[in-house]
Order: structure tokens, then C-alpha cells, then sequence
């Protein structure tokens, strides 16, 4: 009897055999897994995954049976019975769950969906499988590849689980893609590491300027990267003062490392979606465009929890990016929950993460309520997975009392200290107190100032105060994309031609946008954001002293809550302790202050790392529920793309007919913005939204609810706050 893996809609095109597609799907994972030295364990994981399928009722299935057939827990006890209690469950773990998700172990095996449930469920029989690839697979010994850290051993254990989970559900997308797809699609023509360094230090060579002192430590601050570049791997910081050329010089230190270890690619990580543009575009200008993933995480695939996938569309719509490009630029969201996700669409990429360079800019933003979990899964990379991780900030958090015994990290610049000094341009002026009517009287005497606060609701009520709408700007994450982008240009234009120009902000501008204003004023914030807002003023150095004002906003519209109202008060601790609050001294007082009121507990508030140690003696992890609750967006949020211009309009109209929406979502994003449940209940119930071909929400009235100045306007006013900038 002939067995197959895949059945053709295409007449003539012959089915799959399943012999070849465990056999091609095998050698793929034990390709990506050999990157991490765990290749035998690659290839076991893909010879098993579906010998289910040589039950006569999947066969069956196949030529038309309407019944569900489960043909992933066959290999997951197969894997057992070959590979013991130990290997076998990690092996187990990526079988079982390369469709439905990496599953929790359990505790009782009736729990429906668990590893153990599945351990004792009754299967089809499956032991055809033998005579066609069973020789190939028991003759293997697998070795363990991990160094696992002391303190925490089943974290480093579940983590190889998941990076080799993500190098089978690679392997078989990539297979079932190539024999499905009537195209195949190009992949891995990619432009060289040692190419793309070549082009970048030839761009530098031209871009580097010298005529300034700014320029000159900027210059110098590039040399000496390039200089660490060559030491060897592990984890760097890299503490740059805001203004002094960072973007450019962790890129040069992240392409010249990867040359000297030959690493395959380098990820960029970012903190918000809202500013990830400009770095994205950085890049492609210097790189190309094609060398360039920009992965944000406004739009996710909706997995299917069945085993079954009857179309090509239903299985291909689950093959996203797996990261398999020279640059990618992505953000904290997307990053870190998807190291920590059970799924196999956002798992898939996650062996790519390994022999990386990866750049975490702005680490200060890195999220306090999951930091515990979030460093250890930076270690781990680093430990065991031959990457290289780089802290990059001008305020680096204070984080050496967290991580793990034997991992520290080395500073890229020789004196941190003396480059703040270098780079002191600014003034900090405390200014108490202050009402809306007096903060707007200040702001319309000044010919350039930008004003930032803490609040969309603030800032647009800010803005409508101000006097000469014609000379003032308003940026918000309620501007779509392209929008911001528009107003970034037109900000930086009249700074340059010296026009007048005031600008009211939430904290999106602190972060990626280079401008430089003479006077800013900053609503109280975390000491981090205050440094940030520092590095907008004055920020070439052309004046002798540029002022930044920070000030208690009196306002009914900028009352902070939670985490937000925690780094306030901590803010103004510093500030009583230090006559220069944006100090070296004092961010780090700032954050290790911050770090003793939150309390241990508060740094994995919701005991993601304890889903991995309560019961690691036995290998019995919980994938499933860290995966629920590692959220760093709590609120649920809708994705509404604006119909900004004609492009936007066209796309549009292309996503209504186009039998693969999802294809546009990558290209819509820079019409697209994102707003709470409850905004978006408010404008459903106005009747200002349209659903597209099932998958896109559609602002329909642009005249009526998008503001050219301001962005979006949601009925009521009812704006919450805390997540979005």
C-alpha cells in the first residue's frame, strides 16, 4: 500500500508520498537544529512528526473521508517509546504539538490536550511506518547540546524545547509549501552579511562628518564600535548619550560581528511599532529594501486548533515570516512573545533567532513586569544559542543584579561617563505644577518648542489650546502611519529653515525621531523618558544651552495610573536627591529604586518562569499557559486602517476582491493605527467602520472621524490611556 503526506487539488500532480515528505522534512530540521549543535534531535522530530499518517483512516481522510483524524500523537508516543522518559518528552512536546501549539505537560491524564492526556490516548495504528523509515530513525543517539544555567535548568530545558519545536514547524511548513504552491517562492537568495558590511562601511565612509565637536565624538563613538566589533561573542551594552549616532554605530558593531563569527543575520529590536519606522527606513536606504524584514505585530494569522487543513490556503495561511533575511527589524511586542507563544505561526522563526546579532535599541523600555523572563531569555541565546545580544541605550537600566550568575555585560564604549559629558547640551529645569492655560500661554511666545506629555487626551486638548494652528503640529499614535511620517518631515523642514513651529506630543517623538528644538517642555515621567526628551533639545549642539522644562501637568487629561504613575513618583525621588537628574548617577539610582519597588516578585508578575521550574525534574512544562498569560499588551485592540490617500484607497479596494487579503496586510500598515476594544465599539456603534473581505476594519468616513491635524476622533472622547503614544 502507498501511504501520502498531502493529497493535489491540481489534476495530474501526483499526491505526496509521506516516505518523502518526513524524509525532506527531516533533513530540513535537522539543518536548522545543527545550528544550535542539536541536529540528530532535528532530524528525529521530523521523521516522527506525522507517522500518523500511515494509519489507513488518515489515508482515507485524504481521498475524501469527512471523519477528523489526530496524527500528531503517534509520533509523540512513538518518540517515547524509542527515546525514553527523558528525550522523549522534549521530543513529545514538538511532535505533538507542530499544529495545535506546544501543549502543557498536565497533571492528570484525562486533561484533554495536555502532553500526558496524549501519552495515553488510544491512536489509529501507525506502524507501517517502520518498514519505510523506521531503520533511519532508531539507529540515532542524540546527545544533549545545553549548558543550562544553574539557578535555572528547566528554563533552559523548555527553551531548547521551543527552539527545537520551531526548527520542525519550519521544516514542514517550507516542505508542504514546496510541494502545495504552484510558485515556489524564492527563499534564502539573500543578499550576504559580508556584502551588506561591505556596502554599510562604504556608506560611512561617505556619510561620516567631522565638522563639528558633535560630529567628531559621534565619529568616535562609531570608531570605537567597529573596534569592539571583533572582540568575541557574548553580551554587550552599548550606553550611548541620546543624539551621538547610535542607530548607525550598533548597526556597524551588530554587520562587522557577524562578519568576524560568521553569523547569519541581525535582528533589530525596537520598543513601540510607532517609532520602528524610521529605524526600517534607515536601513533600507543604506541596505536595500530587499534586505529588510520590518515585522511589527499589527497583524497575526488566526491559527486553526485542527489537525486537519483540507485547502492550500488553510495551511499556507499559517506560513509567516520565518526571519529568514540578513536584516530584520521588529519589536519588543513581537520579539519577546514570540519566545515565549506555543504557536506554531509565531514559533516558526524563533531557530532563525539563534547565530544572530541582536540589537535591542532602547533598552530601557524593555517591559519591567516580564523583565525577569525576558533577561533569561536573552541569556539563553546567548548561552546556548551562539548570538550575540547588544543592551543599547542612553539610559541603561540597571539590570546586573538580574540576570544569571556568569552573565554581565561588557561595555561597548571605554567611558560612558565622559561621553555624557561630552554630549551635555541641555538643562533641566524643574518647574513644579503647572495648569494648561499657563503651559499654552509659555508655548505661544516660543518660535520653536516642542511640548511632550504622557496622554493622547492631553496632548489633543494641548493642541487645540495653542493660537497659530497654521505654525503648530500634533503627533500621536491616533495618526495613522504615514501620517506621523508626513508631519515628522514638514517638523524637521521648518526647524531647519529656522520657521516657527510648535509641537505637541505624546511620548512616540522621544524615541527614533531626530529633531532638535531649542526649548522642550516635558510633562513628568520616568527618568528614562525625561533623558529621552533631553536628547530632542539642542540635539546638534548649536546652541550653548538648550532647556528642557519639566513640569506636574494640572490637568484632568493627564492623570497617570499604574506603572506609569509608579516611575513619577520614583522621577521625583531623583530629582530631590540630584542637581542633574539625567545623570549617569542618577538614572542608575533611578532604576535600581524603581527595580526595589516593584519588588522580585513584580519583575514576573505573572510566574512565567515558575510555568518552567515548578516540576523540571520531571520535564513537565507548561507552553500553553505561559503562552496565555505573557502578554505585554494587556488590552485587546483593533487594527483600523484609514483611508489616508489614494493609495490607501486603492489598496482597499484591492482588499475587497482579492481572494488572499492577508497578502495587502504588510503593505496596508502605513494607513493603519491601532485603538482600544472600547474605541472601537464606539465607532461601530456610529457606524464609522466597514469590515473588508473578513479580515480588515475599514475607517469609512474619513471627513467625520480623521482630523488632518490630529488623526483620529472617537465619539464621546472617551480615550483610554497607559498603552498607546
Amino acid at each position: 500500500m502507498h501511504f501520502y503526506a498531502h493529497s493535489s487539488a491540481v489534476p495530474g500532480k501526483p499526491w505526496q508520498k509521506l516516505s518523502e515528505h518526513l524524509s525532506n522534512t527531516a533533513k530540513r530540521a535537522e539543518q536548522f537544529a545543527s545550528e544550535f549543535h542539536a541536529g540528530d534531535f532535528g532530524y528525529i522530530c521530523g521523521a516522527l512528526h506525522d507517522i500518523g499518517k500511515y494509519s489507513p483512516e488518515f489515508q482515507e481522510r485524504l481521498r475524501g473521508a469527512r471523519f477528523p483524524v489526530d496524527h500528531s500523537t503517534a509520533g509523540a508516543i512513538e518518540a517515547k517509546v524509542l527515546f525514553g522518559e527523558s528525550f522523549g518528552k522534549l521530543l513529545a512536546y514538538c511532535i505533538a504539538g507542530h499544529h495545535s501549539g506546544l501543549p502543557d505537560y498536565g497533571t492528570h491524564a484525562s486533561t484533554e490536550g495536555t502532553l500526558c492526556s496524549r501519552f495515553n490516548k488510544q491512536v489509529k495504528d501507525y506502524s507501517s511506518y517502520r518498514l519505510d523509515i523506521g531503520s533511519q530513525i532508531e539507529k540515532l543517539q542524540p546527545t544533549f547540546p545545553l549548558n543550562p544555567m544553574q539557578d535555572y535548568v528547566g528554563f533552559s530545558i523548555s527553551f531548547f524545547v521551543r527552539m527545537l519545536y520551531s526548527c520542525l514547524v519550519d521544516a514542514d511548513f517550507l516542505d508542504t509549501e514546496s510541494y502545495m504552491s504552484e510558485v515556489v517562492k524564492p527563499r534564502g537568495n539573500n543578499t550576504s552579511i559580508v556584502d551588506l558590511h561591505a556596502t554599510l562601511s562604504s556608506f560611512l565612509r561617505g556619510f561620516v562628518n567631522r565638522s563639528t565637536k558633535i560630529n567628531i565624538k559621534r565619529c568616535e563613538i562609531l570608531d570605537r564600535s567597529l573596534t569592539m566589533a571583533e572582540q568575541e561573542q557574548g553580551l554587550y551594552s552599548l550606553t550611548v548619550p541620546t543624539g551621538g549616532g547610535k542607530t548607525y554605530s550598533s548597526l556597524a558593531f551588530a554587520l562587522k560581528h557577524a562578519v568576524e563569527h560568521k553569523l547569519n543575520r541581525v535582528i533589530y529590536v525596537i520598543p513601540y511599532t510607532s517609532i520602528i519606522e524610521q529605524n526600517a527606513k534607515v536601513f533600507k536606504d543604506t541596505l536595500g529594501e530587499h534586505n529588510i524584514l520590518e515585522h511589527h505585530s499589527n497583524y497575526q494569522f488566526q491559527e486553526r486548533l485542527t489537525e486537519d487543513y483540507k485547502t492550500i490556503d488553510a495551511k499556507l495561511k499559517l506560513a509567516t515570516e520565518n526571519w529568514d533575511i540578513p536584516i530584520v527589524v521588529t519589536t519588543n511586542v513581537q520579539f519577546f512573545e514570540s519566545l515565549f507563544s506555543n504557536r506554531s505561526s509565531r514559533c516558526r522563526k524563533l531557530h532563525n533567532m539563534s547565530r544572530s546579532v541582536i540589537i535591542f535599541d532602547e533598552a530601557q523600555m524593555l517591559p519591567l513586569s516580564y523583565l525577569k523572563p525576558c533577561l533569561l531569555a536573552v541569556t539563553e541565546l546567548v548561552r546556548n544559542y551562539g548570538s550575540t545580544a547588544v543592551l543599547c541605550t542612553a539610559t541603561q537600566p540597571s539590570i546586573r543584579g538580574l540576570l544569571p550568575s556568569g552573565m554581565q555585560p561588557v561595555e561597548i564604549m571605554d567611558n560612558p561617563q565622559q561621553l555624557y559629558q561630552d554630549f551635555k547640551k541641555v538643562q533641566v529645569v524643574k518647574e513644579g505644577k503647572v495648569s494648561d492655560d499657563s503651559l499654552v500661554e509659555n508655548l505661544n511666545k516660543l518660535k520653536q518648542v516642542l511640548c511632550i506629555v504622557n496622554t493622547r487626551k492631553h496632548a489633543k486638548e494641548l493642541f487645540a489650546k495653542l493660537e497659530d494652528k497654521e505654525n503648530s503640529f500634533h503627533l500621536s499614535t491616533l495618526m495613522c502611519s504615514i501620517h506621523r511620517q508626513q508631519t515628522i518631515a514638514i517638523i524637521r523642514q521648518r526647524l531647519r529653515n529656522q520657521q516657527p513651529c510648535r509641537v505637541i506630543s505624546t511620548q512616540l517623538i522621544e524615541a527614533g525621531v531626530d529633531v532638535d528644538f531649542p526649548v522642550v517642555y516635558r510633562a513628568l515621567a520616568g527618568i528614562d523618558s525625561i533623558v529621552q526628551s533631553a536628547g530632542r533639545c539642542n540635539r546638534e549642539g548649536h546652541l550653548r544651552t538648550g532647556y528642557l522644562h519639566v513640569f506636574e501637568p494640572d490637568s484632568n487629561y493627564s492623570k497617570l495610573r499604574g506603572y506609569l504613575e509608579r516611575t513619577a513618583k520614583v522621577a521625583e525621588e531623583v530629582f530631590r536627591h540630584y542637581d542633574d537628574p539625567i545623570s549617569l548617577e542618577a538614572i542608575e539610582f533611578y532604576f535600581k529604586q524603581l527595580y526595589m519597588l516593584e519588588g522580585e516578585s513584580l519583575l514576573d508578575k505573572k510566574g512565567i518562569i515558575e510555568c518552567f521550574e515548578a516540576r523540571h525534574t520531571q520535564l513537565e512544562f507548561d507552553f500553553q499557559t505561559a503562552a496565555r498569560d505573557f502578554r505585554l499588551i494587556e488590552s485587546n485592540t483593533v487594527s483600523v486602517i484609514v483611508p489616508f490617500n489614494n493609495q490607501a484607497d486603492r489598496l482597499i479596494n484591492a482588499a475587497k476582491y482579492t481572494p488572499y487579503p492577508l497578502s495587502l496586510a504588510r503593505k496596508l500598515q502605513a494607513f493603519t493605527l491601532s485603538i482600544y476594544e472600547h474605541e472601537y465599539k464606539k465607532l461601530l456603534k456610529n457606524s464609522s467602520l466597514q469590515t473588508v473581505n473578513d479580515t480588515f476594519v475599514i475607517l469609512k468616513d474619513l471627513e467625520g472621524n480623521y482630523n488632518k491635524k490630529t488623526g483620529l476622533t472617537v465619539p464621546m472622547e472617551t480615550f483610554g490611556e497607559g498603552i498607546f503614544i
